[in-house]
């Protein structure tokens, strides 16, 4: 059978919108308070049988959306949907009068309010015999019938708003996402952490290495960048007395977009003085635990094909033993040339003029995070790789960095944060080098954050947590597109 064209059923819509104005009832300004929402009146009374119903003679009032809606004449079901469930309401001629004669007009979509008394139904089904109904919003545009699928998945991304009406699963997944940021910050100011707020615009894009995106202002006359990452504000914060900072916000990398990466995206960043990175490894481990068994009520979580274990202690591996044990020879890590070679024999595109550090991490991306499935950390990295760490003191060219992998997925990064001026500002004018070849993602020299230094910042440990990736495995989603919310696309062709 053919579909009604969608400009069509939209047009039949609208007459039913003149007709019930027609009619002396507007549908936008109904004025409407229901007593409760579906769940509580399935929570109250969905364990009364028929007879328990009748006796009690229960009156409720809900509000919500159409999804269902069948009609026989005399008589008509439908079920409505609000923010917390749905329900079954049953609308009879000989109860409601001429205010039946609206039924023709209500659209699967639309919103209405009722109250009535609650039965059960031969099947046996909590409805509600309706008595009174308002319209509180006439919906023009039908719901889609077929919503589900990759086919429909730019659709549900653009249209979000749909999504959630017709896919329950989508609603519980945002819901999750609220209750994983309450019990992260929960945690940490239980741990006497201080939350606070940093700029988003910055006159210098540092804290990470990333190509910005770029704006500017007009009275000031100047061009600024979206942060890329809050961490050297709140190491100022350090320096200025704080000794327990944390920050959850968005940050802005202009990059590319798949499904680990979306241009903005919401992180949590904490800073604790008098701490290394050790310590910092045991605080992770207990707050991801406590985080997931609070949100999944257990310690293991079920992601994909596997079931992902969060109990402590987490694997701790360096950088270069995990290159080892996933079969890169000892020789290819010491030898530039040799690492070219074996990179090039296996695929791997390296940045033109890669130092020896760079092809290293090029090759662990490629041949170990994907394997790195059970929470693992990354330890002890080349300084070249990380400015902003400290040294290991038995080994100056490692620093004291981790990196924690899940589910072949970088979670968190990590270090004992450098306090030495003189060192940070040696490691940013060998970046300088970097940019002035073309590097778009080597941040500027920070000169202010150097001063910040030399007035003295205690020893700290720091760390950045990407909350979307966390939501993606506590929810089971394998995009990042799919934790949130209104994710970043291309305008939609007319």
């Amino acid at each position: 059978m053919q579909e009604t064209p969608i400009a069509e059923l939209i047009q039949q819509r609208i007459k039913k919108l003149e007709t019930l104005r027609s009619l002396g009832i507007e549908p936008y300004n109904g004025i409407f308070q229901p007593s409760e929402s579906t769940e509580d009146v399935i929570n109250k009374y969905g364990n009364f049988d028929k007879e328990k119903l009748e006796v009690e003679n229960i009156n409720v009032s809900v509000a919500g959306r159409v999804i269902l809606l069948r009609n026989f004449g005399k008589a008509a079901f439908a079920h409505i949907q609000d923010s917390k469930g749905r329900i079954q309401i049953y609308l009879r001629k000989d109860i409601l009068a001429e205010e039946f004669t609206l039924i023709k007009n209500l659209d699967i979509g639309d919103i209405i309010g009722v109250e009535g008394r609650l039965f059960r139904t031969k099947t046996n089904e909590l409805t509600i015999e309706v008595q009174k109904f308002v319209f509180l919003s006439k919906s023009l545009r039908p719901l889609p019938e077929k919503w589900h699928g990759l086919k429909d998945i730019e659709a549900r991304y653009r249209q979000r708003y749909v999504d959630l009406i017709v896919n329950p699963s989508v609603k519980e997944t945002f819901i999750k996402r609220q209750q994983i940021i309450k019990y992260l910050r929960n945690f940490l100011e239980n741990e006497g952490f201080l939350e606070v707020e940093t700029p988003m615009m910055h006159t210098i894009a540092g804290g990470a290495r990333a190509k910005p995106f770029k704006t500017y202002h007009e009275a000031l006359d100047m061009e600024l960048y979206l942060r890329i990452a809050p961490e050297l504000y709140l190491k100022r914060l350090l320096v200025g007395g704080f000794e327990r900072v944390f920050e959850i916000g968005k940050n802005f990398r202009n990059e590319g977009i798949s499904t680990k990466h979306n241009p903005e995206f919401t992180m949590v960043e904490f800073y604790i003085a008098y701490k290394d990175y050790n310590w910092l490894m045991d605080f992770t481990e207990k707050l991801l635990n406590y985080i997931v068994e609070k949100v999944c009520g257990s310690s293991q979580v079920k992601y994909g094909d596997y079931t992902l274990d969060f109990t402590p202690p987490f694997k701790r591996i360096s950088m270069y033993d995990a290159l080892k044990e996933k079969g890169v020879p000892e020789e290819i890590i010491k030898d530039h040339n040799l690492a070219i070679q074996w990179a090039k024999s296996k695929g791997i595109e390296l940045p033109e003029g890669s130092s020896l550090s760079k092809i290293l991490d090029e090759i662990f991306k490629e041949v170990v995070e994907p394997e790195l499935i059970q929470p693992t950390f990354i330890i002890d990295y080349p300084v070249e790789l990380s400015p902003l760490a400290k040294r290991k003191k038995d080994n100056p060219e490692l620093v004291e960095r981790f990196e924690l992998f899940i589910a072949g997925r970088e979670m968190a990064n990590a270090f004992s944060e450098l306090n030495d001026p003189i060192d940070q500002k040696e490691r940013f004018l060998k970046q300088l080098e970097e940019r002035m070849q073309g590097d778009e993602e080597v941040p500027e020299m920070d000169e202010d954050f150097v001063k910040a230094l030399e007035i003295g910042m205690p020893p700290a440990a720091g760390e950045g947590i990407g909350i979307d990736r966390l939501v993606m495995l506590l929810t089971d989603n394998y995009s990042i597109r799919d934790v949130i919310l209104f994710p970043l696309l291309r305008p939609e062709q007319k």
